[in-house]
């Protein structure tokens, strides 16, 4: 089939991008949104959270004492980094972006290739990762059970085990685990307040919908609940020649393929993409017209989703303010 011969509605674009057989189950209700909003939530922390909140923000959990959790995940960046790649312990540097940790725990799986289960699984992956805080169980626990105030608060909360790593990534899977920012203007917009949006916003969430973004951005995080080929139409050359879900797997059809990131928060987490090659939203939003859709989006388009885009912030947590 020649390109010019391709359909370039929104529908023919979510077939090519999801399959026709789950389009055509999605068929009967895209007439409502399916874009949910993050409910309300509780944000006083238990006694687990806030142990989790101080091993986070804790650089000696790093074999030199100069890396946290949030040093990637800053929480007053969106819950990520300023950088391309994050910097680890002896300013060595990864080969990914820094995902955000806010409303991680709504993805089906952590990391961009999606290797670890969940929080408590992904929790413990830098901490023994020798770019990033390149350490050992051993090390950690020898450092950490020296404090005082540790001992004491592991004692109280896991009187069995006391201080292990297990007890330590759990404890930071809790604290993130409360780290949702409900309440955006978009939320507010689907729960019925139709002045939230302004005409140009609502203009831009019609082109998302239509353009087909919405098939794979999606769900309470828009986006984070599935696995999508980067480069659609378009192959992309990765800065790193990152292989997404294939290193996981090692099955052929997995390469290039990574977890579709949450576009909550997305205007406070440039740059952009796995590899951080775009520096700014409307690069990133003219991009994945390019690689995902097969389209040169008008730069009016663009402007459009990308106020709507900006209407995904949503409220940070008491407890990180």
């Amino acid at each position: 089939m020649k390109r010019d011969s391709i359909k370039t509605d929104g529908f023919f674009r979510m077939g090519l991008a999801i399959g026709f057989s789950t389009l055509m189950s999605l068929t009967p209700v895209l007439a409502e949104d399916l874009i949910r909003p993050i409910p309300p939530q509780n944000t006083v922390l238990s006694p687990k959270e806030a142990l989790g909140k101080q091993l986070f923000m804790d650089p000696r959990l790093s074999k030199d004492g100069t890396v946290a959790c949030v040093s990637c995940h800053n929480l007053a960046y969106g819950g990520a980094d300023s950088e391309a790649v994050s910097t680890g312990v002896g300013g060595k540097k990864g080969t990914v972006n820094s995902p955000t940790v806010f409303n991680a725990a709504n993805n089906l799986a952590q990391f961009w290739d999606g290797r670890a289960k969940d929080l408590k699984a992904q929790a413990s992956g830098p901490i023994m990762n020798p770019v990033e805080m390149a350490n050992t169980p051993e090390t950690v626990i020898n450092v950490l059970s020296k404090d005082p105030h540790y001992q004491k608060r592991f004692g109280e909360i896991y009187p069995k085990t006391g201080l292990t790593v297990d007890t330590i990534t759990d404890a930071i899977a809790a604290f993130e685990k409360k780290l949702m920012t409900p309440n955006a203007r978009f939320d507010r917009y689907l729960k019925g307040d139709s002045k939230m949006l302004s005409p140009k916003e609502k203009e831009g969430y019609a082109l998302f919908k239509n353009y087909g973004c919405i098939s794979c951005h999606n769900g309470m995080n828009i986006g984070g609940n599935m696995y999508q080929r980067f480069g659609v139409f378009m192959q992309y050359k990765d800065r790193h020649n990152t292989l997404g879900r294939f290193s996981v797997t090692g099955k052929e059809e997995d390469k290039y393929f990574f977890k579709v990131p949450s576009l909550r928060n997305i205007d406070k987490t440039a740059p952009y993409f796995h590899d951080g090659s775009a520096k700014t939203l409307e690069e990133a939003v003219q991009k994945m017209g390019y690689y995902q859709l097969g389209r040169k989006l008008s730069r009016e388009d663009i402007d459009k989703i990308t106020a709507f885009l900006r209407t995904l912030s949503g409220e940070l947590p008491d407890h990180v303010k």
